[in-house]
């Protein structure tokens, strides 16, 4: 497709993801002079359980030009500043620890937490629990809101919660105001041309609805990329065990702290995400370990009496991603583009990416496929990254009271990069260098959020074997740290969610 002629582009599927999709490809090449439509059909139900996110929810917010108050009141939204993980760890002092998104007041704390791991990985028994060192761990502990007082001017970074079929509603009612074409028609078939491209979708109405770029939200059914083209499935099934997950909701309940609780069960673990209307609940888990009645009946003792008469969803999970995000005149998107568990919140994090990415490389190419093989390559290891970083948390994991937890210590199904990031934690060498040279410049986490699983699960020599750090090590002192953060929860007020 030359310069001249600027595409028609056809999104299959709604819900979060399809709408994002749709609204930043919309923003981003309809003053080209293309044109978004999105088609999906509302007797077909949406998964509806992505209720977190990371920062990058907000930077799509921002670029889109919706004001946070606008979005966040009609999706019963609320902050979040990071994710608690309990109960991963046996360790004594490691029991859990809060993975923080991280801000500017953190370019200060951040040198000491790092400092002091080195020197704990080497023996010396210094302060370095991950909740010591970064301003969201404490805020979101005394329940502060993210937005300091005016005359504080390092506000954290964070990102939200929210109920995933109000954000797919606002996004709809969004995107048609902004001029994106919505049909709500049932597709069925997808016409192949001679040349193997999508040429149009055939609904059950009888309609055709052509295009030049097909974008496929079709969902695990993944219609267009899996089932036409027949693009390869890669799975991760060998390196992350949980397959399934069981979601009930149940009722607000105010205070609540500005996080995501990753609490640990008997075969996978359970979130907890607080919203203005309800608590989100889930427990992700492993089929080979529990059936749907024993995962369901160990949430329900989890939630006590708060989950009484409450009916439970059940979900399957196919974990793992597209070999080709861009395939012909196809791009995967959402679900049907891959799924990692959701225990980093990554799924809306890489819809966002995926759009704003492609439009990058197809729209500086005059609409033409040039760069798709780099842009493949980029999403692909965007992909491995945060299944790395995800197995990782159960490969170091430090529970030993079922089979589910010591098998997952025991996984040896790692890709070289996961096994090259855990030999450079243990054989002492600079975390950051060792992201930097195994991941690249586009690492997914960067080498803070690694030294806050390592040192979160206490993966440090045994309490025996520490010993005092040496006079001229110059620990960094934690106290003093610790002071200072103090100091800055006073710019920032109590948040009441509800």
């Amino acid at each position: 497709m030359s310069e001249d002629m600027p595409p028609h582009i056809v999104v299959l599927g709604g819900g979060s993801a399809g709408w994002i999709t749709a609204c930043l490809l919309h923003r981003e090449l309809a003053p080209r002079g293309a044109e978004v439509t999105l088609v999906e059909s509302t007797d077909i139900g949406i998964i509806g359980v992505g209720e977190g996110s990371t920062p990058q929810l907000k930077a799509f917010f921002d670029h889109l030009g919706v004001a946070e108050r606008e979005w966040m009141q009609a999706c019963d939204a609320t902050y979040k500043l990071g994710i608690r993980f309990a109960g991963w760890s046996e360790r004594p002092g490691y029991e859990s620890y809060f993975h923080p998104f991280p801000g500017p007041v953190d370019l200060h704390t951040e040198p000491g937490f790092i400092r002091n791991c080195a020197l704990k990985r080497r023996g010396f028994d210094v302060p370095a629990h991950p909740d010591d060192w970064f301003l969201a761990a404490r805020l979101a502990e005394a329940k502060k809101s993210p937005h300091p007082s005016v005359t504080f001017p390092f506000p954290p970074s964070y990102g939200y919660h929210f109920d995933a079929y109000k954000l797919g509603a606002f996004l709809r009612n969004w995107g048609k105001r902004e001029g994106i074409v919505h049909r709500d028609l049932r597709v069925d078939e997808v016409e192949l041309g001679a040349d193997g491209d999508v040429a149009a979708l055939r609904c059950e109405s009888g309609e055709r609805l052509a295009g030049d770029l097909f974008v496929d939200c079709s969902g695990f059914v993944s219609l267009i990329a899996q089932q036409a083209h027949g693009v390869p499935f890669v799975s991760y099934a060998d390196s992350l065990l949980n397959d399934a997950a069981v979601v009930m909701p149940t009722a607000h309940v105010s205070p609540a702290k500005p996080q995501t609780d990753s609490v640990a069960m008997e075969a996978g673990w359970r979130w907890r995400i607080p919203l203005t209307e309800r608590v989100g609940n889930g427990y992700v888990y492993s089929s080979r370990f529990r059936s749907s009645d024993e995962a369901e009946a160990e949430l329900r003792r989890s939630l006590g009496s708060s989950g009484d008469g409450i009916d439970a969803r059940h979900l399957k999970m196919k974990v793992g991603r597209v070999r080709e995000t861009w395939h012909g005149n196809c791009l995967a998107a959402g679900l049907a583009q891959g799924f990692i568990e959701p225990l980093e919140a990554t799924a809306l994090h890489i819809a966002i990416v995926t759009a704003l990415e492609f439009a990058q490389a197809y729209g500086s190419a005059g609409f033409e496929p040039t760069h798709r093989e780099t842009f493949n390559t980029r999403i692909a290891r965007r992909y491995d990254g945060i299944r790395d970083y995800i197995t990782a948390h159960y490969r170091l994991n430090r529970r030993t009271d079922t089979a589910y937890w010591r098998e997952g210590a025991a996984n040896d199904a790692l890709s070289d990069e996961l096994k090259a990031m855990m030999s450079a934690w243990f054989t002492h060498r600079d975390i950051a260098e060792a992201v930097a040279e195994i991941y690249g410049p586009a690492s997914p986490y960067p080498a803070m959020s690694w030294h806050c699983l390592f040192a979160g699960y206490g993966t440090f020599p045994s309490d025996e074997k520490m010993q005092p750090p040496p006079p001229n090590a110059g620990p960094a002192d934690a106290e003093a740290a610790y002071a200072m953060l103090s100091a800055c929860l006073g710019n920032f007020s109590e948040y009441a969610i509800g």
